[in-house]
């Protein structure tokens, strides 16, 4: 029989995730580990404290992922929280009234949303700023933030913020820097080691990878920074639910192969974009052209499988194509393994008004795709078709310009 009694400690992050709390049922030896699903858990006596009391403060189910999150990212630990958005709530509980926090103009609609409605009841101040642009590097070390807030690749365009950067940055002002990595997964990107100090999950997303879970996840690169989040946590009850924390390791068991088949998809996906007549601009970091690309190469292990576009027709183009599409589901999140797609106007970002909509680039022919890992040549057939669809629709609504300028004109 094997010798059970001392496995060897895996180097690779893959092999890692696949084996994370495998053979820690000591109970009944079973291969995978058991789900812990109890609220509460028993005191030996009054006032004799164990690991586990009460299943919103630690739960083993939940700490396992935790663990294997903070393990992918580099980090000293994690905490679990019961969504993405949760995530971002606790991270900003670090922050107290009077303090600022620096957001790029161009973050996700909801993070948006949170920060704008936090700062107008006072809870702390916010600047939404481009992080892109190199005076806002000098705007920081003037304005002194108490945290810096990056998204990148952002959402929905893929823009990309140099990490490393902004945490010299952080670190010359003493704020804290927290950075999204959604859209990359601790697969194809870690920004901890390029100096961030917190890094923020939707768990939803690429972690999960399978579309029926929400949930979100910090990790911390120092324990003090993780003891606070954690208590934060816990005093607002934004801890993941013991189920949801296992099927989010389940998805992270197959994280690193799934990632590769969602960018091999992505990268020909992105070739039939830019090829197309309709489209008038393809945003993806893979591209020489992208302002991000060198960026992106520096601190990227991988492009990422996030496309976003622009058709020329506008609203009438994209009501076209999302009507002839058919792998491609019309509705909100990203990262599992089937494919999306969005209208940042009105949906992930509509909960900003018009002005800071087009502050950010975000206007009304603006698609984004979430590719997932079906057979490529189905997807590329699937958006071949409704291109189509929406270059005809958008060739009719340019000519009905062309016609009433000559109209104009002959009045004139």
């Amino acid at each position: 029989m094997a010798n059970r009694s001392a496995p060897r400690v895996a180097s690779s992050p893959v092999t890692r995730a696949v084996r994370a709390g495998l053979g820690a049922d000591t109970a009944h030896r079973a291969v995978m580990p058991p789900i812990h699903l109890s609220t509460n858990f028993f005191f030996d006596a009054p006032g004799v404290y164990a690991k586990y009391d009460y299943t919103r403060t630690a739960n083993p189910t939940r700490d396992l992922a935790a663990e294997t999150i903070a393990e992918l990212e580099g980090g000293c630990g994690a905490v679990v929280t019961s969504s993405g958005m949760s995530a971002i709530a606790v991270s900003t509980r670090l922050l107290s009234a009077g303090d600022l926090l620096l957001a790029p103009r161009d973050c996700y609609g909801g993070s948006y949303r949170l920060f704008s409605v936090e700062a107008n009841r006072g809870a702390y101040r916010v600047e939404f700023v481009d992080l892109r642009d190199p005076g806002s590097l000098e705007l920081a070390r003037r304005l002194r933030p108490r945290m810096i807030w990056i998204e990148t690749p952002s959402n929905p365009h893929l823009r990309i913020t140099d990490i490393a950067a902004w945490a010299r940055v952080a670190r010359d002002v003493g704020a804290v820097c927290v950075t999204d990595n959604t859209f990359l997964s601790p697969v194809n990107q870690r920004p901890l080691e390029f100096g961030a100090d917190l890094v923020v999950h939707s768990t939803t997303k690429f972690l999960n990878g399978h579309g029926d879970v929400v949930g979100g996840a910090v990790v911390a690169a120092d324990e003090g920074l993780l003891e606070e989040v954690a208590w934060w946590t816990n005093a607002m009850g934004a801890s993941g639910a013991p189920f949801d924390s296992y099927l989010t390791l389940r998805g992270m068991r197959t994280l690193h192969a799934r990632s590769r088949v969602h960018e091999e998809n992505a990268v020909c996906i992105v070739d039939l974009l830019n090829r197309s007549d309709v489209v008038a601009r393809v945003h993806h970091p893979s591209l020489p052209e992208n302002p991000g690309h060198e960026i992106a190469r520096r601190q990227q292990m991988g492009w990422g499988s996030l496309v976003s576009f622009e058709l020329r027709g506008g609203r009438a183009a994209v009501d076209a194509f999302v009507d002839r599409i058919e792998h491609f589901a019309l509705a909100e999140s990203l990262g599992g393994v089937e494919s999306l797609v969005a209208h940042p106007w009105t949906m992930t970002h509509a909960s900003m008004d018009e002005p800071a909509r087009l502050a950010a680039g975000i206007g009304e022919g603006l698609l984004r795709l979430s590719v997932g890992i079906e057979a490529c040549e189905d997807l590329e057939a699937d958006l071949k078709r409704a291109l189509s669809r929406a270059e005809a629709v958008a060739g009719v609504a340019g000519e009905t310009v062309v016609r009433r300028w000559r109209s104009v004109a002959r009045r004139g």
